[in-house]
């Protein structure tokens, strides 16, 4: 879900650190759905991606309902 914003914005992960202030690896753990984004970084991941956070809110929400079905 993550991917698929950062990709509409066209950003690489990589880009997407840079913009928002995080690491690489950090953005693609979060895109993988193995690390929960805190309220500043969803807001500093709206802000980079040009979106509302509240769909950001939802990405994760979804994600982690994924994670929990599979456990």
């Amino acid at each position: 879900m993550l991917r698929q914003a950062r990709r509409r914005a066209g950003l690489t992960q990589e880009q997407l650190g840079l913009e928002a202030d995080l690491r690489r690896t950090y953005v693609s753990l979060l895109e993988l759905g193995q690390q929960q984004p805190s309220l500043t970084t969803i807001l500093k991941l709206a802000t980079a991606l040009q979106c509302q956070p509240g769909e950001l809110v939802d990405l994760v929400a979804s994600e982690m309902e994924k994670v929990a079905d599979e456990n």
